[in-house]
């Protein structure tokens, strides 16, 4: 499944079992089993300065979507692209640590090994003086023009509201598509 782990499927169960994810968990939400990127490259950094990984067509598909952004006066931020399994299992984690219950979680995440940030094709996206990764970003003009122009690029919202997989409304997450 993932060109790194033969035994990714088996590994991904291992993970929801231990991090007390019912083992039904895809199933019920709809969601397949995302196969981590081999290879990426960078778009520059995100909102904290870290470099946000993309996948090579996601990635010049993002340069040429934020370039048209820009030339209608839009600035579109990167916030996160490519997250690895280890690096969703951390997430999660640090919630239940805090006292999250597990399905309080798995609705503004996804669990390892079913998050589209694992392919190198998902990015959430801010603009400046919003918060990032917060419903206000729908009322944006990043947002409207995102919303009018993004498919141009490859690139389509995942969980608008109301949608099949239990996920919050997240205005901020768009994965490519092609």
């Amino acid at each position: 499944m993932s060109p790194r782990h033969p035994d990714y499927p088996a590994r991904i169960s291992a993970l929801l079992v231990e991090l007390g994810i019912p083992i039904d968990y895809p199933m019920k939400r709809h969601l397949p089993l995302q196969p981590e990127a081999a290879s990426l490259e960078s778009v520059g950094p995100d909102d904290a300065g870290r470099d946000c990984l993309l996948i090579a067509p996601a990635a010049e598909a993002w340069r040429s979507m934020r370039a048209a952004a820009a030339k209608s006066g839009v600035v579109l931020i990167p916030l996160s692209g490519f997250r690895s399994v280890e690096r969703q299992t951390e997430i999660v984690r640090g919630k239940l640590a805090l006292g999250e219950k597990v399905e309080h979680v798995l609705q503004s995440i996804a669990a390892p090994g079913y998050s589209e940030h694992h392919t190198g094709r998902a990015i959430d996206v801010g603009t400046p003086g919003v918060l990032p990764l917060e419903e206000v970003f729908v009322t944006t003009a990043a947002y409207a023009w995102l919303a009018r122009h993004a498919g141009e690029f490859g690139f389509h919202m995942s969980y608008p509201r109301r949608n099949p997989h239990g996920f919050v409304f997240e205005p901020w997450h768009w994965c490519w598509r092609a």
